[in-house]
């Protein structure tokens, strides 16, 4: 008898060793929905990453991955899959709905969701043949190795910037990466592949992007009324954002990166100072703010 490590044995019972019966699959449906609604009702839960189990889709790639590789035939992992879905997600809204001021309103969120619980019986059948444990699961594989590396190389980002804030999500990522590769790509090469060509291409994808686009229209703090003669005649750092004016007390802001930037407005003999800042608050939303100097 193969003497099988303590992570080979988890990763064979979780990915293989489940009776995954219609009952289950019910079963499975309506508890991770109810754990979702709980983080987003609960307010303790604000602004960490459980919430996001109802927002992205890091979790339900799990979920999914879970009742796919225990399921005996491709199409039986179509079916299960969907109705996991087709229970889950409209549950989650139904349970906040008592708790909400939208309401049944909530459900204007559902497209999304339902967009993919339509999806998800090709991809599922699709994704049965991970089980196969080869190339080709790492071939299928592929697309959410990218996506959960994405996820996890730009929240361990967050975090370095707003400590704690997203650790658990980039770990969480992380370990899905690693767990998927050890139970269902038997070499070496197999999962250095699936996970340094992911890693290289995230970070040549971060490297390349601007770190912010944020852009709109502003109005000035002191609210002057400005010419069609006004000009922006000096930004301090250029780096940050492109600034011009529009009449008659607004400016539009094309933001590229996070910082402050002095400028000036210059309206015939007259000169307005102002400062700029484009920072991150501690939801990972770009903001913008300007004050009189």
């Amino acid at each position: 008898m193969e003497n099988k490590n303590i992570l080979r044995r988890f990763t064979d019972k979780l990915f293989g060793g489940l009776n995954m019966s219609w009952p289950v699959v019910i079963i499975f449906a309506v508890a991770t929905a109810v754990v979702t609604a709980v983080f987003l009702i609960v307010p303790v839960f604000q602004n960490t990453s459980f919430i996001r189990m109802g927002e992205t889709m890091e979790a339900w790639v799990l979920f999914a991955i879970i009742i796919m590789s225990n399921c005996k035939k491709p199409l039986e992992s179509a079916l299960k899959t969907f109705v996991f879905f087709l229970i889950s997600q409209p549950l989650i809204y139904l349970l906040q709905v008592p708790f909400s001021e939208m309401g049944f309103g909530l459900f204007m969120y559902y497209k999304y969701w339902a967009i993919w619980t339509v999806l998800t019986f090709p991809m599922a059948f699709v994704g049965w043949f991970i089980t196969k444990r080869n190339w080709l699961s790492l071939l299928i594989l592929s697309p959410i190795l990218f996506l959960l590396m994405f996820t996890s190389v730009n929240s361990f980002m967050f975090t370095f910037r707003h400590f704690p804030h997203q650790l658990i999500t980039a770990l969480f990522c992380l370990a899905q990466i690693v767990l998927y590769l050890y139970a269902f790509t038997p070499k070496w090469i197999q999962r250095a592949i699936g996970f340094f060509v992911p890693l290289i291409a995230v970070i040549a994808y971060v490297i390349v992007t601007p770190k912010v686009s944020y852009s709109g229209n502003y109005f000035l703090p002191d609210e002057p009324v400005l010419s069609d003669q006004a000009v922006v005649t000096a930004v301090e750092n250029p780096n940050i954002a492109d600034i011009r004016v529009l009449e008659p007390d607004q400016v539009y802001v094309d933001g590229k990166d996070y910082g402050t930037s002095d400028f000036t407005i210059t309206d015939g003999d007259k000169a307005y100072h102002y400062s700029l800042e484009i920072y991150e608050d501690d939801e990972g939303h770009s903001q913008l703010n300007i004050t009189k100097k």
